[in-house]
């Protein structure tokens, strides 16, 4: 029987003489998806929460939504304890949809572990962003197609990736398994088995130094890496800045992305870098 899951959360700031100030998470769900205590590695102005599934993946038919709101000066960060696994499919697809929405001078640092595609999976993965004037977010995106340290190629099945910030910035892209061009072509994925992109949206119009010092802080760092080959920064739009970067395997992809997740933090919002708990465990 396929689990349908939905959880709805939502950041504010607390106005009690107790806890004025601080950021805290509202929460309720229905099914197997559910958010962990809040913890405060850095301060009360910022709630990092771990988003859980106890299942551990989505099989054909299943269907996982999260409604995430912010509102006021609140600051959330989520991530989860491990990868989302997206697994084999009888016929009927499996679906993942974020909505994201931040108003006000709301800020939210969306940083899940990575997708994993299956061989045989029929997936989609959507992330919907909403941003009022003021508001800003960083986030990621990581897939990886198919197992390769335990020889578990990705040959058949698809993924449909979409990410959307309404009138302003659309990505959606499909792979599929069997297309040997897209996946092994050097238009197409090169071989690589993992694909990523780290953007930074903003509600309005980022001011052009702003914009293009992200971009040279973000080349900065591919310039230093082993991926630099095949990373790069861009701006489609002068509300978005993105990194985008392909790799064999999903470790250095991590490790470059957290590096400039890091970086831009320290530009965008003078905050020192703070990784979450959950990921030296």
């Amino acid at each position: 029987m396929p689990w349908h899951a939905h959880l709805e959360l939502d950041y504010c700031v607390e106005t009690s003489h107790r806890a004025a100030g601080r950021t805290v998470a509202r929460h309720q769900h229905t099914g197997p998806l559910r958010i962990l205590q809040s913890l405060y590695p850095e301060g009360d102005a910022i709630c990092h929460n771990v988003l859980v599934h106890p299942p551990g993946g989505l099989v054909g038919g299943d269907t996982l939504q999260m409604d995430i709101s912010g509102h006021g000066s609140a600051h959330g960060l989520i991530t989860t304890p491990g990868a989302t696994r997206f697994y084999r499919s009888l016929g009927e697809p499996a679906l993942q949809t974020t909505r994201i929405s931040l108003h006000d001078q709301a800020r939210l640092e969306w940083l899940p572990l990575e997708a994993i595609c299956h061989d045989g999976c029929l997936a989609e993965n959507r992330l919907v962003i909403d941003l009022a004037p003021q508001a800003e977010f960083i986030g990621w995106d990581i897939t990886a197609l198919g197992l390769p340290h335990a020889s578990q190629p990705f040959t058949h099945g698809s993924f449909c990736q979409h990410i959307d910030l309404p009138g302003v910035w659309l990505e959606r892209g499909r792979i599929d398994a069997t297309d040997t061009r897209l996946m092994d072509g050097p238009l197409g994925l090169d071989g690589h088995r993992c694909m990523a992109s780290l953007f930074f949206a903003a509600g309005s119009a980022l001011a052009r130094g702003r914009r293009e010092a992200a971009l040279d802080v973000a080349r900065e760092v591919i310039n230093g890496h082993p991926l630099q080959g095949s990373a790069g920064a861009t701006s489609p739009n002068a509300q978005v800045v993105v990194v985008r970067v392909l790799a064999p395997v999903v470790e250095p992809v991590a490790h470059l992305l957290r590096t400039i997740w890091l970086a831009w933090r320290r530009h965008f919002w003078n905050l020192p870098g703070a990784s979450p708990r959950i990921w030296s465990t």
